[in-house]
């Protein structure tokens, strides 16, 4: 059984920290490679780049984290109780 605090808090921290990356491998590579237009498509209201829409950009890819991990868990749980009930 997964716990969903557990479960959203660790995929939003990993959500910020691969927003993170994303971000710094756009400051260091050609801007055809960059993966801007991505990240403006998924984050709304991210426009490359100033501290605002960093921050934003942080914050929503946080929020999505969670938003998985709550969507995520309760769905696991019932499918792990059903088949371990079965199976047992």
């Amino acid at each position: 059984m997964l716990k969903t605090k557990v479960v959203g808090l660790s995929l939003g921290i990993f959500f910020a920290f691969s927003f993170i990356l994303c971000v710094i491998y756009g400051l260091f590579v050609p801007e055809n490679l960059h993966m801007h237009q991505f990240l403006q498509n998924i984050l709304p209201g991210f426009k490359w780049l100033s501290l605002g829409t960093f921050v934003l950009g942080l914050t929503e890819s946080l929020l999505w984290g969670l938003y998985s991990g709550i969507v995520y868990v309760p769905i696991y749980n019932f499918i792990y109780k059903r088949f371990t009930i079965e199976t047992q």
